[in-house]
């Protein structure tokens, strides 16, 4: 059901014959990540933040959690992390691969266990600055709190689960982001730019990571605030 095989970055990423996709480019698995999850999602929101809430759908090989993880550390910065997966990756599977080599980090690979050790259900502290919570459900199931700053949208692509980008979602998704939050994720069709659109996002079109043209980051548009009109001076009610 699942094949493990080296990515362009040396990076080892899983094939789900189930679904026959990957779970991450095969142009670069860890590149990949740290493009779309990190540089356009996380970095964008994170400028004069100490505390932020990710929740991630498609938790998958865990490689965004660990990068997520790894980053908070760096930029002293508190995350809140909440991962939903239906299917999860075997123990087998995730034991030959390699992110924690690449990366050169020497409590990676405890991370990684944790990561994927976690009880389900349960939030888990992984350390100071990072909290960590996964659930095995679908998405659609999942009932969601309107507190996250960033999703990490990392379903499976448009073709492989046409159910998880429709409409229906993509408001679940924008009701669960806090107003200027953001959405993050490596699908840029048009019909699914249109989808977001629709339901009230600012779509951004980016620059993609190495072997896709493009991404996108969409917005949750934050609140107008409007004054209250004063009855004295309305029109109805001229002085």
């Amino acid at each position: 059901m699942w094949i493990v095989f080296e990515s362009r970055d040396g990076s080892t990423t899983v094939l789900s014959e189930e679904f026959g996709v990957t779970y991450h480019s095969k142009y670069g698995a860890i590149q990949e990540s740290r493009h779309v999850f990190i540089k356009e999602g996380l970095h964008a929101k994170c400028i004069g933040q100490k505390e932020l809430s990710i929740l991630e759908v498609g938790f998958g090989t865990g490689l965004n959690a660990l990068l997520t993880c790894l980053e908070a550390e760096k930029l002293s910065l508190k995350i809140n992390y909440t991962a939903i997966e239906p299917n999860p990756v075997p123990d087998e599977i995730i034991k030959q691969l390699n992110f924690c080599e690449k990366l050169k980090v020497e409590n990676g690979h405890c991370v990684l266990h944790k990561l994927h050790g976690a009880d389900w259900e349960k939030t888990t502290i992984l350390n100071s600055q990072f909290s960590f919570a996964k659930y095995k459900q679908g998405i659609e199931s999942v009932a969601l709190n309107s507190f996250f700053d960033i999703i990490y949208y990392d379903a499976f692509a448009p073709n492989a689960q046409p159910e998880l980008w429709g409409q229906d979602l993509m408001q679940k998704m924008y009701e669960a982001l806090l107003p200027g939050g953001i959405l993050v994720t490596y699908c840029a069709k048009g019909i699914f730019k249109r989808t977001l659109n629709s339901v009230g996002f600012k779509v951004e079109t980016l620059k993609g990571p190495p072997g896709k043209r493009e991404m996108i980051r969409a917005i949750k548009k934050p609140k107008t605030c409007t004054l209250p009109i004063d009855p004295d001076t309305s029109p109805s009610n001229p002085s």
